[in-house]
């Protein structure tokens, strides 16, 4: 069984990963693009992105969205999350050098805070409505 508790879906989607979301966009595919997240056990899953970006264009109030994290390494596993934005609020500069350090690390964190423009950046909450994971590493 490869199955994962919701507990072990929540700490799995918690963890350190480069998400990939993907967004609808009419008359065209989905919008596919790695991002950078972050997410409590719980709680809704946070991104910050350009507001006159593609992804912040698409990223509206209701707007359904799917995001997916993964191990590369062996034992595979990934946890996959559907659901729709809840929130949309201009990001703060505490919330992206926070975003910052926790891919970048303490010193290069800020240091990319401290050279991005806040101004025009959003931060995008998505409430999860549908989990799908795999966990190889369950096999026996």
């Amino acid at each position: 069984m490869t199955s994962m508790t919701t507990e072990e879906k929540q700490q799995f989607l918690a963890d350190l990963h480069v998400g990939v979301i993907g967004i609808n966009e009419p008359e065209r595919g989905p919008l596919t693009v790695p991002i950078w997240y972050s997410y409590e056990p719980g709680g809704s899953v946070k991104v910050i992105t350009g507001s006159s970006s593609r992804k912040g264009k698409l990223l509206t109030l209701g707007a359904r969205v799917s995001l997916a994290a993964q191990n590369e390494s062996l034992p595979y596993k990934y946890v996959s999350i559907e659901g729709e934005v809840s929130a949309i609020e201009p990001a703060d500069a505490g919330t992206l050098e926070a975003m910052a350090i926790r891919y970048l690390g303490e010193e290069q964190g800020k240091a990319y805070a401290d050279n991005s423009g806040i101004e025009g950046q959003i931060t995008v909450s998505i409430t999860p409505q549908r989990w799908l994971a795999v966990d190889y590493g369950k096999m026996s």
